[in-house]
């Protein structure tokens, strides 16, 4: 039964999905009537959208006055219901605070989980454990703030080790008077919502005003916490610039999504969180971004004085409107990577990279670049596998031929193949891709044709390889050659086929697996051109020369390429060569001298 859309209004607001009733999606729009429309138009859709129109068989919208509140009813819906569809970004049910317990006479610092901040002796939340840990020290090491439980408290009769390493004033055994405790209290909460200068400047006018009423020994305490604050400062410091920021960086690869966020406070990277999603979540990043910044702020306290995206949404001011709408507080949000926060920024993107790496493996990889190959050669064939041939001589000489076969599950090395090419055809690339491919496909009987064969040469090794199998195979697989760039630029080569150049995105999949199938044979023949190039040099005729040893050997075959040049060089040519003495080299004229 097809849904009826004239009842949806023109108006901001969101709209439900259902599937025999149950919610697959919840959505937001500026206008609902256009949005909802164009799930169910003619126009091809990506695979998600085409799963949730034939899934849908139910539509409920809801009006808004603005776009801004249909965004934050939109966000707190998806948090409510779970919509398979949805973006949904799994968190911690609690966050991790630092607790200071204030009724005690001698209060304790301590990291305490909650939802919210239970009362003001709540302080967060952090966005992660380490970092609330990393902060207590801190103000353990300025405030000598206790941190141990009440029963350890109660039954102290000397102070403890902590005190020994100046991490706390010993209120237990009476070292310090109640007042003076409390007061240490306030300054560590001070310190918890105020910026390090604030802090510090706060801690300068206490020390001045202690030294004005002559109390030199509580001044020289002020002192050394100010000392104990610059250090920590240094050790901690990222970017002393960096007052609040947070960074949010977004990645795709191999058809999934790293998501990276960093909290940085005074310089310092007060806490990490990440996230891994299937599917290419870039496509839609303006979904994307609004999902993370509603499901990481959960209360004003929170926010920092500027949000950092390393792309930029299409409506960035409607995140800037929601914020405003949900926390009543108007915060500068940009994708503006300047130079104070390109370190960052690497960081935040490395992270985001490395969330996909750690979740995927070999096999995932190669599948992944296989199927976009198939799709860019708009192959019918569910999984490939391809071979890559590779010529290299040196002068000429020594020449050897590589095959190396890819499948979905990455090089199959005990299919990997060399072939020595006669000396007739030693610098011919043309006639030794001939040979090459004419003895593979007599081998075809025991060892399978592939789906592709990538030859790596121009147009005239590409004529040769479809020559060579137009003639020998009745149903010859795809042959493709990989161009090189100008000047050997990478993002610059072309592939081209029977029909001419394929288009294909450079930085693609299937793209980059082909340049590196292109790579491992190359490296392949390059390797046995090399040993079999020193394996003659080991015997030729130079071992007959008195005094050439294999060194000095392998400087003269560097040098001169081969055993005819260094027979038509004379004495002072010789000499050029590292370790060639006049002597020696009088011997090597003397020694070839007809």
């Amino acid at each position: 039964m097809p849904l009826d859309l004239k009842q949806v209004p023109n108006t901001p607001g969101i709209y439900k999905f259902f599937s025999k009733n149950k919610i697959i999606y919840i959505g937001k729009a500026k206008d609902l009537k256009k949005r909802v429309s164009s799930y169910f138009g003619k126009s091809l859709k990506d695979r998600k959208t085409q799963q949730i129109k034939n899934l849908t068989d139910k539509i409920e919208t809801f009006s808004t006055t603005t776009e801004a509140e249909a965004l934050l009813l939109e966000q707190s819906l998806i948090k409510e219901n779970l919509p398979r569809f949805n973006i949904l970004l799994r968190d911690d049910k609690t966050y991790p605070y630092v607790h200071f317990s204030m009724d005690h006479k001698y209060p304790s610092i301590s990291m305490k989980r909650s939802k919210h901040a239970v009362s003001k002796n709540f302080f967060g939340p952090y966005i992660s454990a380490q970092a609330v840990k990393a902060t207590i020290k801190d103000l353990q090491k300025i405030y000598q703030i206790r941190n141990c439980s009440e029963a350890t408290f109660n039954n102290r009769s000397r102070p403890c080790i902590e005190h020994q390493m100046q991490r706390c004033s010993a209120p237990c055994v009476n070292l310090i008077s109640e007042i003076s405790y409390k007061g240490d209290i306030a300054s560590s909460q001070q310190y918890l919502s105020s910026t390090g200068k604030k802090t510090k400047s706060l801690m300068m006018a206490q020390m001045h005003k202690l030294a004005e009423q002559q109390e030199f020994e509580r001044a020289q305490e002020v002192k050394k916490r100010i000392k104990s604050l610059d250090l920590i400062h240094q050790e901690q410091s990222f970017n002393s610039s960096l007052v609040s920021v947070d960074f949010f960086a977004c990645v795709s690869k191999l058809g999934r999504t790293g998501i990276c966020i960093l909290s940085v406070r005074d310089g310092k990277i007060r806490g990490t969180k990440t996230h891994y999603l299937k599917g290419d979540q870039l496509q839609d990043i303006d979904n994307l971004f609004q999902s993370l910044i509603f499901s990481y702020y959960q209360n004003s306290f929170s926010l920092p004085k500027k949000i950092v995206l390393n792309i930029k949404p299409r409506n960035l001011s409607l995140i800037k409107q929601a914020v405003k709408l949900k926390f009543g507080k108007q915060i500068l949000i940009s994708a503006n990577i300047n130079s104070n926060l390109r370190r960052i920024a690497n960081l935040g993107k490395l992270n985001a990279n490395q969330v996909i790496e750690n979740r995927v493996n070999q096999t995932d990889k190669f599948s992944f670049a296989i199927n976009d190959l198939i799709s860019n050669l708009a192959l019918k064939k569910k999984n490939l596998t391809i071979e890559g041939f590779d010529i290299s001589h040196h002068g000429g000489k020594y020449a050897v031929a590589s095959a190396v076969r890819f499948s979905i599950f990455g090089p199959e090395k005990e299919k990997y193949r060399l072939f020595n090419i006669p000396k007739e055809l030693s610098g011919n690339d043309v006639g030794s891709i001939r040979h090459v491919l004419e003895r593979r496909i007599k081998k075809s009987n025991i060892n399978p044709l592939p789906d592709i064969i990538l030859i790596d040469g121009g147009k005239l090794q590409l004529e040769a390889a479809l020559s060579t199998f137009s003639s020998l195979v009745k149903k010859p697989p795809m042959i493709l050659s990989i161009v090189k760039g100008s000047k050997r630029v990478r993002s610059t080569e072309t592939i081209l086929a029977k029909d001419g150049i394929i288009e294909m995105p450079k930085d693609s999949a299937g793209f980059l697996l082909l340049q590196q199938i292109r790579d491992e044979s190359h490296r392949f023949a390059i390797t046995s051109n090399r040993k079999k190039k020193n394996k003659s040099i080991k015997k030729s005729s130079l071992d007959k020369i008195k005094g050439l040893g294999p060194k000095k050997k392998k400087h003269l075959m560097n040098y001169f390429k081969s055993i005819q040049a260094i027979k038509a060089s004379s004495v002072d040519d010789l000499c050029k060569v590292s370790g060639i003495s006049i002597k020696l080299a009088k011997n090597i004229n003397l020694f070839y001298k007809p």
